[in-house]
C-alpha cells in the first residue's frame, strides 16, 4: 500500500510539473523545439551525398532540427545558411580530458560553438554518446569524467554569455535494469549512485534535458510472435494498464518513456524534461530481424510524428500534455556501419537523395496509407536454413583479406577448402570466401559473429553449394 502511495504522489508531483512547464511564460523556446522534428545526420557511409547537398535534403523534408554526431565545420557553415535548429557532439574519446581540465573544455567550445555560433542556431550540446551502454575498465573512467565534462562546457558557455544551449548526454535504455512495467523502471545499482544520481542532479540544476536513445523496435522483435506489432507501431486498440500507478498504455514508446521518467523518480528528480534523442525503425535487415522492413518504418515513423507535433502536446500517461524533442533516426542508410543489417537500414533516404518511403517531418499532412509500399514478408520470424556469402563485385584484395581472417580462426572453418578436397573447386575466390564465410558464421555465430565481414558478405536462403560441396549453414 505504501508503495501505491508513492506512486500516486510521484504522479501527482510529475503531472502539475506538466502543467507548469507549459503555461511558463518563459517556455516558448522549449515549446518550439519540441514541435519540430529533428533528424539524426550521420555520415558512417562511402556513397553519401556532401554536408550541402544533405542540408538541402534536410531543408526539403521540413525537418526542423539536425542532430550531428561530431561538430564537422564544413556541416556548421552550412547550417548557418538555414534556419535549422543544430545538435553537436562531444566524441566519447573527448570526455576525460574535458573532464579533467577546464582549459580543454575552452577549447573545445572555442573550436566548436563560437567558431560558428550564433550564425549556426546551436541549441544543444551532447557529451558522448550512450556511454553508458559499455563497461570495460576504460569505459568506466569515462563514466566518471562525464558529469565532470558537462559542468565544464556549461561553464565555459556562462563565460561566453551563452545560455540558450542546453547541454546533455544520451543514454540508450540498457541504463536501465527494468523497465517493465513502466512504474518499476529502475536504473542499474552500477551506475544509479556514482553516476546517474550526479547527472540528474546537473540535468535538473541547468534545467536540461534527459536525452533517451529509444527504439520499440528491439523490445517487439525479441519476442515478434507474442508482442503485438500494432502495439509498437502506434496502431493497437488494445491498451495496457500498469498494475500499480493504473496508467492506461496505448503504445510501446510511451510504456518506454515514462520507465525512465519513474527511474529517475525514485532517485528524487521527477521534473526532468525528456528529449528523445534517437527512435526510428529500420527498413530492411538480416534475415533473423523479424519485422525490419520499409511498411513497418514508415508506419512507426509517420506515426510518431503525429504524435510527437500534436497540439497540445500529448505527452505520455505519467505526464500527460508535456512535449517532447524528438530526433528520428536516421537521414540515410549508412553503409559503413558495423554488425546486424538493421544497423546500415534505418535511414528514409537513400544515398542517392530519393525517399525510401514518403515522410512529412512538420506533422501537418495527414498521416499516410501505406499505398504502394511493399507488403511486408518478414513480420513472423523465418525458419529455415540461412547462409553467407561474398557479396557480387566486391574487391579481390579485400576479399582475400577477410577469406583469410576466416580461415585462420579454426583449422576446422576451411578444412574442406583444401586441394582435393570436396570444396576446393572450382578455384575461385569468390567460391572459397563464400564457402569460409558460411563456415565460420554457422561454428561462431553463438558467439555473436556475424554475416558481414566488413561490409563484403550477405545472407541467402537458397544453397550455395553443390552436390559434392555442402555449404554449413545456420538454421533458424
Amino acid at each position: 500500500m505504501a508503495s501505491f502511495a508513492l506512486f500516486l504522489f510521484a504522479l501527482i508531483v510529475l503531472s502539475s510539473h506538466c502543467r507548469y512547464a507549459i503555461g511558463s511564460p518563459n517556455n516558448k523556446t522549449f515549446l518550439s523545439l519540441a514541435g519540430r522534428i529533428g533528424i539524426n545526420y550521420g555520415r558512417l557511409g562511402n556513397n553519401l551525398p556532401s554536408p550541402y547537398q544533405s542540408i538541402n535534403l534536410i531543408k526539403s523534408i521540413k525537418a526542423g532540427h539536425v542532430k550531428l554526431y561530431d561538430a564537422d565545420p564544413e556541416t556548421l557553415t552550412v547550417l548557418s545558411q538555414t534556419n535549422l535548429y543544430v545538435t553537436i557532439m562531444v566524441p566519447n574519446n573527448q570526455i576525460i580530458p574535458i573532464g579533467a581540465d577546464q582549459a580543454a573544455a575552452d577549447n573545445w567550445v572555442t573550436t566548436n560553438v563560437l567558431a560558428h555560433y550564433p550564425q549556426t542556431k546551436i541549441r544543444f550540446v551532447l557529451v558522448g554518446n550512450e556511454i553508458l551502454s559499455n563497461n570495460s575498465d576504460q569505459d568506466k573512467q569515462t563514466w566518471t569524467s562525464l558529469v565532470p565534462a558537462m559542468r565544464k562546457i556549461v561553464t565555459s558557455l556562462r563565460a561566453r554569455a551563452i545560455h540558450n544551449i542546453k547541454v546533455g548526454t544520451p543514454l540508450a535504455m540498457d541504463v536501465l535494469r527494468m523497465s517493465f512495467p513502466p512504474s518499476s523502471g529502475a536504473f542499474r545499482e552500477e551506475v544509479a549512485a556514482p553516476v546517474m544520481l550526479p547527472l540528474l542532479k546537473f540535468l535538473n540544476g541547468t534545467n536540461s534535458f534527459f536525452f533517451l536513445d529509444v527504439y520499440p523496435y528491439f523490445p517487439w522483435s525479441t519476442d515478434p510472435v507474442n508482442n503485438p506489432l500494432d502495439f509498437a507501431l502506434f496502431q493497437s486498440n488494445a491498451t495496457y494498464t500498469d498494475p500499480q500507478t493504473g496508467l492506461v498504455y496505448t503504445n510501446l514508446l510511451d510504456q518506454m518513456l515514462d520507465s525512465v521518467i519513474f527511474a529517475m523518480t525514485k532517485l528524487g528528480y521527477p521534473n526532468i524534461r525528456l528529449a528523445i534523442s534517437e527512435t526510428g525503425w529500420p527498413n530492411s535487415g538480416d534475415i533473423d530481424e523479424t519485422g525490419a522492413n520499409i511498411l513497418n518504418a514508415a508506419t512507426y515513423n509517420r506515426n510518431l510524428i503525429k504524435k510527437m507535433t500534436a497540439n497540445p502536446p500529448l505527452g505520455t500517461p505519467a505526464r500527460p500534455g508535456s512535449p517532447i524533442p524528438t530526433f528520428l533516426f536516421s537521414l540515410f542508410n549508412e553503409n559503413q556501419k558495423p554488425g546486424s543489417g538493421t544497423e546500415r537500414h534505418w535511414g528514409i533516404l537513400n544515398p542517392d537523395g530519393t525517399q525510401i518511403y514518403e515522410i512529412d517531418f512538420s506533422g501537418t499532412r495527414p498521416v499516410l496509407s501505406p499505398g504502394s509500399l511493399p507488403k511486408p514478408s518478414n513480420n513472423v520470424p523465418f525458419k529455415g536454413n540461412v547462409w553467407c556469402v561474398a557479396v557480387e563485385g566486391a574487391s579481390e584484395a579485400e576479399l582475400e583479406r577477410e577469406l583469410n581472417f576466416a580461415c585462420g580462426q579454426s583449422n576446422a572453418t576451411c578444412a574442406a577448402l583444401a586441394p582435393g578436397r570436396e570444396c576446393y573447386a572450382p578455384v575461385s575466390l569468390t567460391w572459397h570466401a563464400s564457402y569460409a564465410f558460411s563456415s565460420y558464421w554457422a561454428e561462431f555465430r553463438n558467439q555473436s559473429s556475424r554475416c558481414y565481414f566488413n561490409g563484403l558478405a550477405r545472407e541467402t536462403t537458397t544453397n550455395p553449394g553443390n552436390d559434392r560441396c555442402k555449404f554449413p549453414s545456420v538454421t533458424l
